[in-house]
């Protein structure tokens, strides 16, 4: 069986390490004779690797003792929710940065629990550059401050962790996380959406410093008190456990590629390839501003958009798949999270010179 190379933003490629040892374990982990997913998630046997999954993820990011880390369900959107209800306290505003289409899903959801300041936004020029420190208008009465670090749509990332004093910092880090080192004491809280760099879908990864528990609203829902959570160890009610073990595989695997700043090194080269061969074509372009752009989501555009449908189409035939740009954006859009392989970047770019040849 042939694997193809897979650019897709989100659920994204696997590293197939992982997908091979899933494989081996499916019918039968560990002598057991039943899968992980058919599993309690309370047996002794399962919480065995969810804590061994934090662990690592520990270990990935360094983080600190009084951050807890927790394993929740509905994706970094639901956390669009979680967030205010469990931090706002008794504050009534929390600032946001605007930087593309997840912030603004973000934004509209805050501003139905609380006064939402934009305190920056870089939608003048079509969310193409990241606002800098000194155009943020914070208020240091804010409950926190939200950004997204990385916006996976429109490819734009912040080149700096912005200070914001004694204001907690929030960020969304769906398409970044353990790309690169981190240092989580930074931040107050740090989510990620699973399905790009640590798993599969349906499980979303918060990290959160222990003060910022205890405080929900009362109408927080009990499974998205970030407290309950907690307490329970992330199993108050039954928790994605094969997406959890899954991620607890990604996990071992990123410690074998040399942990957070090995794979950082490889995610360089990749990002710097394809972007080299972009800037010296007439034939493609980046709308991002260079200091800005994602090392994670690559998005380009052809001189003529009439050649799109046929780049796609010739694409596919090659095995490099779901390079289409996102519906808001047009274009094409490579992501090429961690276990998206440096061969498969050189492909891409192979083919890119090789239609553009064929159609200059």
């Amino acid at each position: 069986m042939s694997r193809v190379y897979n650019f897709c933003a989100g659920p994204a490629a696997l590293p197939t390490a992982v997908l091979e040892k899933a494989s081996a374990e499916m019918l039968d982990w560990n002598g057991m004779g039943l899968s992980v997913m058919e599993m309690s998630h309370r047996s002794d046997e399962y919480v065995s690797i969810a804590q061994k999954a934090e662990q690592d993820l520990r270990d990935l990011l360094h983080i600190p003792s009084n951050y807890k880390v927790l394993f929740m369900q509905g994706g970094a959107t639901a956390q669009f929710a979680m967030i205010p209800l469990n931090l706002l306290g008794d504050k009534k505003s929390a600032d946001y940065i605007n930087t593309g289409q997840w912030s603004a899903k973000a934004i509209k959801e805050a501003s139905r629990y609380c006064d939402v300041k934009v305190v920056a936004s870089s939608e003048d020029k079509n969310f193409s550059y990241a606002p800098t420190q000194s155009d943020l208008n914070l208020n240091p009465d804010a409950a926190y401050v939200h950004y997204t670090p990385n916006e996976t749509i429109g490819g734009v990332a912040f080149d700096y962790i912005p200070e914001t004093g004694d204001v907690p910092l929030v960020a969304d880090f769906s398409s970044s996380i353990l790309s690169e080192e981190l240092d989580v004491s930074k931040f107050g809280m740090i989510y990620a959406g699973a399905q790009k760099n640590i798993g599969p879908a349906g499980l979303c990864i918060v990290i959160i410093r222990e003060d910022l528990l205890g405080d929900a609203r009362t109408e927080t829902p009990t499974s998205m008190n970030y407290k309950v959570a907690a307490d329970n160890d992330s199993m108050y009610n039954t928790p994605p456990t094969y997406s959890w073990y899954l991620a607890g595989l990604v996990f071992e695997w990123l410690k074998q590629q040399g942990g957070v700043k090995g794979i950082a090194v490889i995610n360089d080269r990749k990002a710097s390839k394809l972007y080299k061969y972009i800037d010296q074509s007439d034939f493609y372009a980046n709308p991002v501003a260079v200091n800005n752009r994602s090392k994670m989501n690559v998005p380009f555009t052809l001189k003529n958009s009439d050649l799109d449908k046929a780049f796609l189409q010739g694409a596919d035939k090659a095995g490099l798949l779901n390079l289409k740009g996102h519906r808001s954006v047009g274009g094409m859009r490579a992501s090429i999270y961690n276990a998206v392989p440096e061969e498969a970047v050189d492909a891409l770019i192979a083919y890119m010179d090789e239609f553009a040849n064929s159609n200059s």
